[in-house]
């Protein structure tokens, strides 16, 4: 019986990757994240994964050799905090800290475990920031310096939408697959005729019954909470997010978790009222007069200022605009006057309907070292995509071309 692929999961956030791997087949030996509650999550649905709750650059190589032993290690994954290489109307791109050399950690760790091939994950920006403010020298030069460095001399790169992989999402992403030895290296290669749509990833969702302020009332008070039954409806992609078999996942799916509106004021939802699918809160200054603007805005329905990504609808046959960390405040359901919930930020990035989303409370500050539901979701690696790079992984180091279930 052929062993099953190892791999060791760095900066690992709620469980992305492990579940795309988990589906295709690879086995996750450690992971290492330093938010707690991204740790509560990931052992929630992964919980044969020895997960190190530590800052990467406190891990030493002594620590993950333990818990890998004399297992080979085939594949070692990380997604770098993306912050500092963002240019998605952040002003963070700006700063040079430590945060964009931690991807040294990883090929120190990768070192440790003798691990055959490194897979990087960022925001495309990582291609174009340099490793000094106001140098020529970009950030993915010293990654390939690196990892030569450390033997890892064979590399191929690539950016990918996962929206060409099944996810219902725009979201582009650069990866860079590093070998120790020379092998056929390859990426995965888009095998959607068609793209998922908001619709189709909402097929089967109720409209939600609970607001997260009636949820939160209720819980006080000991009153049990009614549960959210699937609509009879279905689409391909709502079937596959309850498929325990594709994803090798054992507990079987029973009513909807985790699909509670956000509770909003009364003159939120009427700003939401305005925003037509495609638009944003930005739109809403250009649309209407200034007279209007000046109306709207003495009257609390708009801000005194816009925000290039908030209150975004989505426009239910097409694919959403990327989901991030901000979800919550920027993406608009495609209809109803209102947020998305958790259960439909989980849908857009493709994690199955069972994964339980841990670490406390559905919504809190973005300061907090802590992750609340939707920050989790908005930064974790879709799974489906990752998927289909488990399978390539398998094709490169088994030499078999597998067929997609």
């Amino acid at each position: 019986m052929t062993r099953k692929l190892t791999h060791v999961d760095c900066f690992a956030g709620p469980g992305g990757i492990c579940t795309g791997f988990h589906a295709a087949g690879l086995e996750t030996l450690v992971a290492v994240e330093l938010v707690e509650s991204c740790v509560e999550t990931y052992q929630a649905n992964h919980n044969d994964v020895h997960v190190i709750n530590k800052d990467i650059r406190d891990v030493k190589d002594e620590e993950i050799q333990k818990v890998v032993g004399n297992r080979e290690v085939d594949i070692l994954t990380a997604g770098m905090p993306c912050e500092t290489f963002s240019t998605a109307g952040s002003s963070s791109r700006s700063f040079y800290d430590h945060r964009q050399h931690l991807y040294r950690e990883a090929i120190r760790l990768a070192s440790a475990v003798d691990a055959k091939m490194i897979l990087f994950e960022n925001v495309p920006g990582i291609q174009t920031k340099t490793v000094e403010k106001g140098g020529e020298r970009l950030i993915v030069e010293e990654i390939y310096d690196d990892l030569a460095q450390a033997g890892y001399i064979y590399h191929v790169q690539t950016q990918l939408n996962a929206m060409s992989f099944g996810v219902p999402q725009s979201r582009e992403r650069f990866f860079i697959l590093a070998s120790r030895e020379e092998r056929n290296l390859r990426v995965p290669v888009a095998n959607q005729a068609e793209f998922v749509s908001v619709d189709e990833a909402f097929k089967n969702l109720p409209e939600p019954q609970e607001t997260l302020n009636t949820l939160k009332k209720k819980q006080v008070k000991g009153i049990e909470v009614a549960p959210e039954h699937y609509l009879t409806i279905d689409s391909d992609y709502t079937r596959l997010m309850r498929d325990t078999e594709f994803w090798q996942f054992g507990q079987e799916q029973g009513d909807v978790t985790y699909h509670v509106a956000p509770a909003h004021r009364p003159n939120t939802v009427q700003r939401l009222a305005l925003v037509e699918p495609g638009e944003g809160l930005k739109d809403l200054f250009f649309k209407f007069e200034p007279e209007e603007v000046e109306r709207l805005q003495q009257e609390g329905i708009l801000p005194k200022k816009w925000y290039i990504q908030r209150n975004r609808r989505l426009i239910a046959n097409q694919p959403s605009v990327t989901v991030t960390s901000h979800c919550l405040d920027e993406l608009v359901h495609p209809i109803k006057h209102r947020a998305i919930t958790v259960r439909e930020a989980a849908r857009l990035q493709s994690f199955p309907d069972f994964y339980d989303f841990k670490g406390g409370r559905y919504v809190m500050p973005h300061n907090d070292p802590q992750q609340d539901k939707y920050e989790q979701i908005g930064d974790a690696v879709p799974p489906l995509l990752a998927y289909h790079w488990g399978l390539v992984i398998k094709e490169i180091l088994e030499g078999v071309m597998e067929e997609l279930k």
